[in-house]
């Protein structure tokens, strides 16, 4: 059974076509309520699901924009009906329910809704949801001229402190371009780079990646939780979590991401396994994050050889924990081993990296020499002009 709420002749080409599936009415009418408050909506309301599964193919005859279906009546079917919509046709999927479940929602997720909508519905709610379904919808949407820049954080050894690096040059990046920013904590299972920003994320790269196949840029903002400099964040799972990942995704998340964001930030930890990936590919600069020591200056030569001497992502190699008056190798040496010059040399500052680890405040809000360092990485990575070195002098005392 179903009614009419709207005619979209009435309303004009840029409305969108909504279809509400709500058996329980009381819940429904809540729904269509904020639906006639839409400037922008046609709706065709649905007293009950459809009898089987079957019969979805017919529903989505009338090319709905929108489905909104209703959780509460019966949870099971109503998930295997969202799936059953989003694989027969482009409509957005939004879920509506009285339970704030954490782990329903992420049910919902995997089966393709693209919005979870809880009852009582807050202010501005629908109308914020909607504008997300516009921009979804193939008619309008609008594709960006350019990609965003990939800029990926590899260790030649582990222990470099690719996290620490990778996280705040995301952060100074951010605040120095003015431009959207996103870091993908890649560095499975055990990534920590939320933490070290001192956020918490409900949802995870796991997430992403176990949901590539459905993964849109809509998705992937669902996704992310926003740290207070303006960056986006992809964090790494909170708990250990096993999941393979495939080498497509990882290009189908990279993709998606390049397309919402300006910059996107790769901390990939020492993973060479995701040599195959787009993560190396013409387009993106890999930060070869090394010391110098034995191992890590033998480990960077063999990386440097063999991903980086033919066409290949540009390559930027960083000195991690660099002090000229202790080394162990001579700079002649170190070159040699590099076989080209770093670009970049980290001040070691044990004493401001272990109060950020502890406090959970990036480095490069501070004024130490890493922050600068950072931030000089960062400004040349977004085109500005690199601040001028601050030269030592002295003062007499009359």
């Amino acid at each position: 059974m179903s009614t009419n709420i709207q005619d979209s002749e009435s309303l004009g080409s840029s409305v969108l076509s909504i279809a509400l599936i709500g058996p329980e009415e009381h819940r429904r009418r809540e729904v269509a309520s904020a639906l006639a408050g839409s400037q922008a909506a046609v709706t065709r309301e649905f007293s009950s699901y459809p009898p089987d599964l079957d019969d979805v193919a017919r529903l989505l005859e009338q090319h709905y924009d929108v489905v909104i279906v209703d959780l509460d009546s019966n949870p099971e079917y109503a998930l295997d009906l969202v799936e059953s919509v989003c694989t027969s046709g482009t409509a957005t999927v939004m879920v509506y329910s009285a339970q704030a479940d954490a782990e329903l929602l992420v049910r919902c997720m995997r089966a393709g809704a693209r919005e979870f909508l809880t009852l009582p519905l807050a202010p501005g709610a629908m109308d914020e949801a909607l504008v997300r379904a516009s921009v979804r919808r193939p008619a309008v949407s609008l594709t960006r001229k350019t990609i965003g820049r990939l800029l990926v954080f590899l260790g030649a050894k582990g222990g470099a402190g690719v996290t620490t690096l990778a996280s705040n040059f995301a952060v100074s990046l951010a605040k120095e371009s003015g431009k959207s920013t996103l870091l993908i904590d890649l560095d499975l299972p055990l990534g920590d780079a939320a933490l070290g920003l001192g956020i918490t994320a409900q949802y995870s790269t796991v997430n992403a990646l176990q949901n590539f196949s459905r993964l849109d840029s809509t998705f992937l903002s669902t996704l992310l939780t926003k740290h207070s400099s303006g960056l986006s964040v992809l964090a790494a799972p909170g708990k250990f979590a096993q999941a393979p990942v495939s080498n497509e995704a990882v290009d189908k998340l990279l993709a998606v991401a390049r397309q919402g964001f300006d910059y996107v930030v790769v901390d990939a930890g020492s993973r060479l396994d995701l040599a195959g990936t787009a993560l190396f590919d013409e387009s993106s600069t890999v930060y070869l994050v090394t010391q110098v020591g034995i191992a890590e200056l033998r480990n960077s030569n063999r990386l440097v050889t063999e991903f980086f001497t033919g066409r290949g992502p540009k390559l930027e190699i960083v000195i991690n924990r660099y002090n000229p008056r202790s080394l162990e190798v001579d700079e002649e040496h170190i070159t040699k081993a590099l076989t080209r010059p770093a670009q970049w040399k980290i001040p070691n500052d044990y004493a401001a990296v272990r109060e950020t680890q502890n406090t959970a405040t990036p480095l490069t809000l501070g004024n130490s020499p890493i922050s600068r360092t950072i931030r000089q990485m960062a400004r040349s990575a977004c085109g500005l002009p690199l601040n001028p070195e601050k030269k030592k002098g002295f003062k007499l005392f009359g």
